[in-house]
């Protein structure tokens, strides 16, 4: 038996796109795409109304406001969505525990589906929930272990000496990770005067107030 029903098609499909960051915005627009597509996807499972909520373009999932969820969270608790479309697995909609659990119990009350690239999911049914719960855990596991192997990343690479987060004032970092004076006279000329001023006055606070003056 199928899980779509005619109840389910007069209320609205709601598209649900995102991605974390702004570099994910600049350089991966292919993600981007297939969110967007799914509107065909969810017409072609009989829905007529399809809506996109995309506020949440370049927001992370992990402890940020983020009110594209919030106005999906809404939207499901008003009855007016019958189905929730994300792409590759559904747990994607919402990137921790508390989230995740709070999506799947406003969709399980008021019988909202959830749909991704793999299937067609009924909060309400056991199995289904069993499921989709699964998904959840495994999406913040592979979370964990993505920020774990990026903190390694940059252990090693501040043992070998080449991790530079930030570059004093009057250097620059160029290729090969390789630190340089500015090239900017001003700058070059700014700094070398603070240091004359330094060795004319012998105090830090002279020399600021004789910046500011």
């Amino acid at each position: 038996m199928t899980k779509i029903t005619p109840e389910h098609l007069t209320r609205g499909a709601f598209v649900y796109v995102r991605q974390s960051t702004a570099d994910q915005l600049v350089n991966n627009h292919e993600i981007r795409r297939r969110q967007y597509a799914l509107v065909d996807r969810a017409r072609a499972l009989g829905w007529a109304a399809v809506e996109v909520i995309d506020d949440d373009l370049g927001r992370s999932g992990s402890g940020i406001a983020r009110p594209g969820f919030e106005r999906l969270l809404a939207a499901i608790c008003e009855g007016r969505v019958g189905a929730v479309v994300s792409i590759e697995e559904a747990s994607r909609l919402a990137r921790n525990g508390r989230d995740w659990q709070t999506l799947l119990e406003f969709c399980g009350l008021v019988d909202t589906l959830i749909v991704d690239e793999d299937g067609v999911y009924d909060p309400r049914h056991p199995n289904d929930r069993l499921l989709l719960g699964m998904k959840g855990t495994m999406n913040e596991m592979e979370l964990s272990l993505f920020r774990q192997r990026s903190l390694e990343a940059l252990k090693q690479k501040a043992r070998r000496g080449e991790l530079f987060l930030t570059v004093a004032i009057g250097y620059v970092k160029t290729s090969h990770n390789r630190i340089e004076n500015d090239p900017d006279r001003r700058v070059q000329e700014a700094i070398a005067l603070v240091f004359v001023k330094f060795t004319e006055l012998q105090t830090v606070w002279q020399v600021h107030l004789w910046m500011r003056q």
